[in-house]
């Protein structure tokens, strides 16, 4: 895990100007819903994409749209357990922590909007849902869980997947009418601030800690050639 890791210091002013405008937006669609649930102002164009996704229905976007169902949600909390797991076998204790932070505090802010807002499904959901439809708790979780790992590994291809499973599970639950458009959006907008935001804490010692295992492996790797070099050659004779 070492070499795969790389957790990037990301500049602070960055994660904060783009956190401040995702959470901007956020608030607002939140606002806006609260103020009147039924008819907020973009439900018309909620209501337009939600016609055209499901104009593209046939067995074979069923079938991908049914598996990421299951995967976007208590799949994507499995494989963020996991990771959490892994990072603490791989003594990146501070990793870890900013990983299962990162993930139970979307789930749980997640969960307090739904039910403070409590917006209406589409009425033609074809999956399984619970009550509240602000935000996606599918798109939020999916965000966390690809964030954390594109920051810890910190290269260009992670990110570019990172942002391709994010846009694949915010189309998929429209298609499935779980969620209204504005739904996945507000969940990126909470998402990734969180994340963001947990990482300029978490950040600094994270990336110590990792150069720490870095040297220690390059330690252990020389020492291992050493011994391996002076070692007496083993005889033929018996």
């Amino acid at each position: 895990m070492t070499r795969v890791l790389d957790p990037q210091r990301l500049p602070a002013g960055r994660i904060i100007a783009v956190s401040t405008v995702l959470l901007t937006v956020g608030v607002v669609l939140a606002g806006l819903l609260l103020a009147n649930v039924a008819h907020p102002p973009f439900q018309g164009p909620d209501e337009g994409w939600a016609g055209w996704m499901a104009s593209l229905r046939s067995p074979f976007w069923d079938g991908i749209n049914a598996f990421l169902n299951l995967a976007g949600y208590r799949g994507v909390l499995v494989l963020h357990g996991l990771l959490v797991v892994a990072l603490l076998l791989r003594r990146r204790p501070q990793a870890a922590v900013f990983g299962a932070a990162a993930g139970i505090t979307v789930l749980i802010l997640t969960q307090i909007l739904k039910a403070g807002i409590l917006r209406d499904r589409p009425a033609n959901t074809i999956v399984l849902t619970d009550t509240g439809s602000f935000p996606s708790g599918h798109v939020a979780t999916t965000t966390a869980f690809v964030l954390v790992v594109a920051i810890l590994a910190g290269r260009a291809w992670v990110w570019v997947l990172a942002a391709a499973g994010v846009l694949a599970m915010m189309a998929s639950r429209t298609y499935l009418s779980a969620h209204w458009l504005t739904d996945t959006v507000g969940s990126v907008c909470m998402a990734v601030p969180v994340v963001f935001l947990l990482w300029l804490f978490y950040r600094d010692i994270c990336i110590q800690e990792n150069g720490d295992a870095r040297r220690l492996l390059t330690w252990r790797a020389r020492a291992s050639r050493r011994r391996r070099a002076t070692a007496p050659p083993e005889s033929g004779l018996r």
